[in-house]
Formats: C-alpha cells, structure tokens, sequence
C-alpha cells in the first residue's frame, strides 16, 4: 500500500460551494491520479487477449464486465443524467468524469471525457477488458473505492497462479492481491462527493458472516471450474477461475437468492374473521446484502394473494411495524426523483411514480435522497441514506400480512401466494427515460403457496 497521500475533493471537484466544502473533502487518492495518465494504444484490446485465451474472451463477452460502458441503462444515465447534470451544474465535472474510472477505464485514463458515445466504437467500448483487470498491482486506498487501483500497462500481466508454460505474448507475474476482495473493492465501492457510500458491496461482505469465514468474492462470482483451458499454450486446470461475473442482471444467479415460506395463524376461518398470514425470508445465496450494487436504481418486494375457490382474487397488504423511515418500504401513490429535472432541463419537473408496483407491499430497499430530501437515483447527487431495509447475508426478515375476510368469499380452500419479485430499475423511471424494457422486467425471486379452508 503506497503511503504518499494528499487531501482532495472526491474525482477532483475544482469548483464546489464553500459551504459544503468541509463536508466532502475526503482522503481517497494518492498523488499518482489516474486521470488522463495514460493513453488508449498503452492498453491491447479484449480480442487480442481473446486469441490466446478463446473461453474466457469468449465469457467475458456475456458478462456486464465487457458491457459497463455500452449497456443501454448505463448509457442512458450517464449522457442523459449525469453528463447533462454536470452541464447545468459544472462542480459536478470531477464526479461525472470519475463514472469511467470503473466503466470505462481506457477512457478515463486517455483522459477523454466524455467518451464517445457507444454508437463511436472507440476503446471506451472495451469496458472493463482484460487489460484493466489484469494490469493492476494493488489498491490504493483502504478501504479500497472510487477506482483506487494501482495499474500500469506494459508487457507483465498478474495472475494467481504462475503458469506451467510461459506466456509468449507477455511475462506473468503472481499476485496474492487478485485472490482478495479487497480487488473488487476498488470500483465495487463507491463513494459520492457528499461524503455518502453509494455503493458498498464489499463493505457488506465484510461486515458479514462469510468474510469471517473466508469466501470471497470470487468464489461466487468466478467459480472455480475445470478441466478449463485457461489458455491454448498451457494445460487444462482442474480449478480454473471461471470468468463469469454473473450477478444482478444473471436471472439464475437472482432467482432463488431469497428463501420464502407463507403460513397461516389458523387453517380454518369463517367470513368476517380476520386471518394472519406470516411470510419468513431468509438470505441463504448472497455474500452481501440484497439488493447490493446500484440500490437507488433497485426494487425487491413481496406481493401476496389470496384466491377463494371461485378464483376471485384479494391483494393482501403488509402490515406496518412502525420503524423510521418505513413509509419508503411500502408501495404507494408517490411521486419522487424530482431531481432529474435539472439535467432534463424542465424545471417544473414533478417527478415519476417512486415504485410502480402494487400498492401495499413490501419493498426491500435503501432509499437515496438529494440535497432538498426528495428520493433520488442520481447516486452523484445523493446527500443521504435512509432505512436500509435490505436482506442481509444469512439474514431473515420476518413479514406479516392481516387478511379480513370478505362476507361474501366463497366457501371452500383459499389458496394464498407470496412471490418477491426484483427489478434492476424502477419501471416508472425506466418508462419515463425510454430505457430497454428488460432493465424493468420483473425478476422472480422465489415464491411460495399455502391455503386455508373457508367454512361456509
């Protein structure tokens, strides 16, 4: 770990008010600024790497690693929002540049921001490649965030293992760095420039129960596999490291993460009666909390039903446990996101649905709020946090339902069912910029089913 540190505004904010220049000026990078260091031919490209390493170019390729700079949501929020917000806003530059030290390494480091646009095909489009990953040496902050790698390009690469045949495209050099978290710490955690952790996934893991038992990161997220062919001038391994990266936007890596089960306080009721339903959720897949990652732009709930036996059917809403800030945790009729209506350049803007979902249900979220309060998914403008009411790693939340019986239900078995559903983006939000449908589709998590007979 390097020691020569300076203080400075976070992603080197020039122009900022005084007023709040006390309250974000953090220790984060030491003097070696990777911004503009560098230039796009000091890097190879994912393809050239691809040709000596087919399989994992080839896994790359499928993994949000090689789509952190082209994927249409990121896309869409960093011209339309981000880039736009610093525009109307100009000490806004350093943080909205800084989106590419993890997006679009090449870019931010070649010093040219903004990018070009996806549409280009310029270097930027190479994400996080090979190179960025495999050219860093160590972090260098602790804890690591905001791009705190220490990287330089050139012929030697780093890996966690010495190779049994030398490379003869470059030397490689074993890394004891590559096998810690603190590695996927470096873009995994973020922090804004109001002094707010936006991102936090390796803190979770850390502050959870598998840190202490040493699985990491990687052995979720780049499971060991084999016999794989790593690299077609070496020997299949038996424990290669698979490139994979599967997370969020990975439907089998989301589905199943939460355990669900739905059970009656009674198994016999009468119309009129009131009838609770217990829904219990427990964390077995995570390493960290769920959702993690972009938890402004994330939305997981519970939505339970009942189904008489005429098939009529009854939403059940959750009831309240009285905790702050608990109102953000239960689907209504909300307006917020206000704030996007400085970079949209509407200045009445009243903003979106802040759920989209059934009203009444459980949400499991952290809501992010702007300088004025209102929720906001502009991580860069996020002032505060609210109630985390996320699933912690091997945690169980413990949900109850009050069902009062309508007069007229129809006699006979009452099916109930409780699914938690997820969405990567709230669908109110994604409608109204336009973004793909399959960033807002519902994901099911798990569900579960119970019933009770209804006496006539």
């Amino acid at each position: 770990m390097r020691k020569s540190f300076r203080y400075f505004i976070l992603f080197g904010i020039v122009v900022i008010p005084v007023s709040i220049l006390l309250a974000f000026t953090v220790k984060l990078l030491p003097d070696d600024n990777l911004k503009g260091k560098y230039a796009y031919k000091d890097f190879e490209t994912a393809k050239k790497c691809g040709s000596c390493h087919p399989g994992t170019y080839q896994q790359w390729t499928q993994a949000m690693m090689s789509q952190a700079y082209t994927h249409h949501w990121d896309e869409i929020e960093y011209f339309e929002l981000a880039v736009a917000h610093a525009d109307a806003k100009p000490e806004l530059k350093g943080p909205v540049d800084g989106c590419n030290g993890c997006h679009a390494p090449l870019a931010f480091m070649g010093g040219t921001l903004p990018p070009p646009k996806p549409s280009e095909k310029s270097m930027a489009n190479e994400s996080v490649s090979c190179e960025v990953c495999h050219l860093i040496r160590s972090a260098q902050t602790d804890p690591p965030f905001n791009f705190s790698y220490l990287i330089e390009p050139g012929v030697k690469k780093y890996a966690v293992r010495k190779p049994a045949i030398e490379s003869p495209a470059h030397k490689i050099e074993t890394n004891e760095f590559y096998r810690t978290t603190e590695f996927c710490g470096n873009c995994h955690n973020e922090k804004n420039p109001f002094g707010v952790w936006v991102k936090s996934t390796q803190l979770e893991w850390k502050e959870g129960p598998y840190s202490k038992e040493g699985v990491r990161c990687q052995d979720c997220h780049m499971p060991k596999g084999g016999p794989y062919l790593n690299a077609i001038m070496t020997k299949p391994y038996d424990d290669a490291r698979l490139h994979l990266f599967h997370g969020a936007h990975d439907p089998g890596k989301v589905r199943g993460t939460i355990e669900l089960r739905i059970e009656p306080d009674i198994r016999e009721t009468e119309p009129g009666e009131n009838i609770v339903f217990t829904v219990a959720l427990f964390n077995q897949k995570t390493g960290h909390k769920f959702p993690t990652g972009s938890v402004e732009d994330r939305i997981a709930w519970l939505n339970v039903e009942a189904t008489d036996a005429k098939g009529k059917k009854y939403h059940l809403t959750v009831d309240r446990k009285g905790f702050e800030g608990e109102e953000y945790t239960i689907s209504g009729d909300y307006l917020a996101y206000q704030d996007m209506g400085v970079p949209l350049k509407q200045p009445d803007f009243k903003g979106v649905q802040r759920d989209g979902i059934p009203h009444g249900n459980r949400i499991f979220r952290m809501p992010y709020f702007d300088p004025e309060g209102r929720m906001t998914i502009m991580q860069w403008n996020t002032a505060k946090l609210g109630v985390d009411y996320r699933i912690g790693p091997r945690e169980t939340k413990v949900e109850k339902f009050t069902f009062k019986l309508p007069y007229d239900i129809a006699p006979g078995e009452m099916k109930v069912s409780v699914v938690m559903n997820y969405q990567l983006l709230v669908k109110p939000v994604a409608d109204f910029l336009k973004v793909p449908a399959d960033e807002s589709e519902i994901k099911i998590v798990n569900e579960h089913t119970t019933s009770v007979k209804v006496l006539p």
